[in-house]
């Protein structure tokens, strides 16, 4: 069973929603997914609501061996970036 994480659209026709989900190579565009790990929005405004993952999720998924598609890497890193940025916004209180 080869499993792959990779986009499945949702939504309406001018309203594209993607989950980023775990699934087994061999599905179609719309099989069922072995688990939902996040979601994409690209008509989002802000970059922190665009896309959105479960990193205990995905880690567990990269540990048992699924491989993301490229598309789905790029999306990772993304998350990976803006989640630093706003832990690096955040001011730090002194006493």
């Amino acid at each position: 069973m080869a499993v792959v994480l990779r986009l499945q659209r949702i939504g309406k026709r001018t309203q594209p929603h993607y989950r980023i989900v775990a699934i087994e190579k061999s599905s179609g565009p719309h099989g069922q997914p072995l688990e939902v790990i996040g979601h994409y929005n690209p008509k989002a405004t802000k970059d922190k609501e665009k896309v959105t993952i479960d990193t205990d999720k995905l880690n567990r998924w990269v540990k048992t061996g699924a491989k993301p598609s490229d598309t789905v890497g790029t999306l990772i890193t993304r998350a990976a970036k803006v989640a630093k940025a706003a832990a690096a916004a955040v001011p730090v209180e002194h006493k």
